[in-house]
């Protein structure tokens, strides 16, 4: 999907759409080349494709090669030695290299089928996952200590996010990191973007952290523990372990100060929590479930939103209203540290599972009073988009007919949803496409 941690898509599992959720993270420099709406990774990430910097997705560029790879990879090394990069290094790093076949595969997939909210959550948010969570917690806990002290990320966070980006270090990847990012970059889409990150991934070589034959992660580049592609490694990557090398592939203490400076430098703020789970009255206006709408506790407490476990947070804190499965299922206040969640992995569903597993490290149990509408069917790619083309028909904006439920998307349904006197909740159900499949 992370850290850029991968992000860019990646992490070590492939990044599935489940298009659903809306994220409220601002762009970020270092975005993946995915599209700004929800990209839960599948935990525990195998191959992934998401990265937690997000910006908007650039035009898709051409993925057909101009050049023969041979004289391609030779351009690259000019521009490469230009930029600083050592001839032998660049001529070790490239050796037996041509592009692979399984990256441009993964690239180019587009799954037609994604999983429910409430089923990505039950696995990355599992028993199993919850106690390894807390076994971590307690073997590392004089790390964490040392690294929530200098950088004021909570340690349970930090150990949820490694939970979801390498199953605590146990899954980083196989690809070969400079064989990925040449295919992506040669032949793959976002040919510009790639190629940056397979600069950056030259430089990360050239500084001495990993050789070349250790240099792995993702088919999309995420590296480590903690899943960082390249341009978010130079960043943000930090020496905790003081061996003179930021090692995320093989040093814990390096993977989590990473992260924790990754979210330190995204606005975290200490001793506040992402959310929590509230309960909305009757008659809400569901519309008011939208990342735009940011009111204080204390407004939402007036609109009668009511926590359903008293926050340790001050009223005047900034919050926006969750509904990650519309009016039916659960619902959520989420703050500052959220969007700085977001900002890792922009995907509502993944900073969404971060938030929990991290609560239930602290309890040991998952907490959630609501319940998910688990009889609800999750509307296909080809049918999400004859959603946004019906919606279109009738004069609604959801943009681009992609399959990808993003903002314009959400508002669209709102609208269509007021017309009827539906719940505004602006989430598509298989109950709306029926009635749009009814209209003229």
């Amino acid at each position: 999907m992370s850290i850029q941690l991968l992000r860019p898509l990646a992490c070590a599992t492939l990044t599935l759409h489940l298009g659903l959720l809306s994220a409220c993270a601002s762009d970020h420099a270092d975005a993946p080349p995915s599209a700004a709406s929800d990209t839960p990774q599948e935990p525990p990430r195998q191959v992934a494709v998401a990265t937690p910097n997000t910006t908007p997705a650039s035009p898709v560029q051409s993925s057909a090669p101009q050049l023969g790879f041979a004289e391609w990879r030779d351009q690259l090394r000019r521009e490469a030695l230009a930029a600083g990069i050592d001839a032998r290094l660049f001529d070790r790093a490239f050796a037996g290299i041509s592009p692979d076949p399984r990256v441009i595969a993964a690239d180019r997939s587009q799954p037609e089928f994604t999983r429910p909210v409430w089923e990505y959550l039950d696995s990355a948010v599992s028993p199993s996952r919850i106690s390894r969570g807390r076994t971590m917690l307690a073997q590392h806990g004089t790390t964490l200590t040392a690294i929530q002290q200098r950088f004021g990320v909570d340690r349970e966070v930090l150990v949820a996010i490694w939970g979801m980006e390498s199953a605590f270090g146990q899954n980083i990847g196989s690809y070969n990191v400079i064989r990925s990012l040449a295919t992506l970059a040669y032949e793959g889409r976002r040919q510009a973007f790639w190629r940056e990150q397979l600069l950056a991934a030259l430089k990360i070589l050239q500084h001495g952290d990993i050789s070349p034959e250790r240099l792995i992660g993702s088919w999309a580049g995420a590296m480590g523990q903690t899943q960082f592609i390249p341009t978010t490694y130079n960043q943000h990557a930090v020496d905790f372990d003081g061996d003179g090398r930021r090692d995320v592939w093989n040093s814990a203490s390096d993977a989590l100060a990473s992260a924790a400076h990754y979210l330190g430098n995204s606005g975290w703020r200490p001793g506040q929590p992402w959310g929590f789970e509230v309960r909305l009255p009757q008659g809400f206006d569901y519309a008011l479930a939208d990342p735009e709408e940011r009111r204080s506790l204390a407004q939402w407490r007036a609109l009668g939103v009511q926590p359903v476990k008293a926050p340790n947070v001050a009223e005047e804190a900034s919050a926006t209203l969750l509904l990650p499965a519309g009016h039916r299922g659960p619902a959520f206040l989420v703050l500052n540290n959220f969007r700085s969640i977001l900002r890792y992995n922009n995907s509502t569903a993944y900073a969404l599972a971060v938030g929990l597993l991290s609560d239930a490290l602290k309890t040991g149990r998952s907490q959630l009073q609501a319940s998910w509408p688990r009889d609800d069917r999750q509307l296909s790619r080809s049918e999400r988009i004859e959603l946004q083309e019906r919606l279109a028909r009738l004069g609604f904006d959801p943009g681009a007919p992609d399959g990808i439920i993003g903002a314009n998307t959400r508002k669209a349904i709102r609208g269509f949803q007021q017309l009827l006197g539906w719940p505004a909740d602006g989430h598509p159900t298989a109950e709306l496409l029926a009635r749009l499949r009814t209209q003229p």
